[in-house]
């Protein structure tokens, strides 16, 4: 939910999207941004996410920063179609283990066809595609 990610957030973090896809603001600043940002981009969504599949944590030689890729998996309503969205984070926590500067990398493509804009297959990792049953 919003609140529950928004609670992992130090009250003056940033969260940036350097890759923002048209509509969506660059950056959240503040713990309350993060909340009002992520319940507006959620409600007003039509995906449904069904699963975070390919999650691998990266250390880096800073304990406080982590890098996890991912791979979001959910569908649209109406004729049934699977989204998958890519992402990468670069997340920094503070010393309370609070996230202090998140650095959230989408695919564009992908995050096109979760607002329900068909987009190729090909255009790039993120697909929309008709469900089968071995997409369950």
């Amino acid at each position: 939910s919003p609140d529950d990610l928004a609670d992992l957030y130090a009250v003056d973090a940033v969260h940036e999207f350097p890759f923002a896809a048209p509509g969506f603001p660059p950056c959240f600043t503040g713990r309350e941004e993060v909340r009002a940002g992520y319940r507006a981009a959620w409600g007003g969504s039509p995906v449904t996410v069904r699963d975070i599949r390919d999650v691998v944590v990266h250390e880096t030689a800073d304990p406080a920063v982590l890098i996890a890729e991912h791979v979001v998996v959910g569908t649209l309503p109406g004729p049934e179609a699977t989204v998958t969205v890519p992402g990468l984070l670069v997340l920094r926590v503070d010393g309370a283990g609070r996230l202090a500067h998140v650095r959230d990398y989408m695919d564009g493509y992908g995050v096109a066809a979760a607002r329900g804009h068909g987009v190729p297959d090909n255009a790039s990792g993120g697909d929309l595609h008709e469900r089968s049953p071995a997409d369950d």
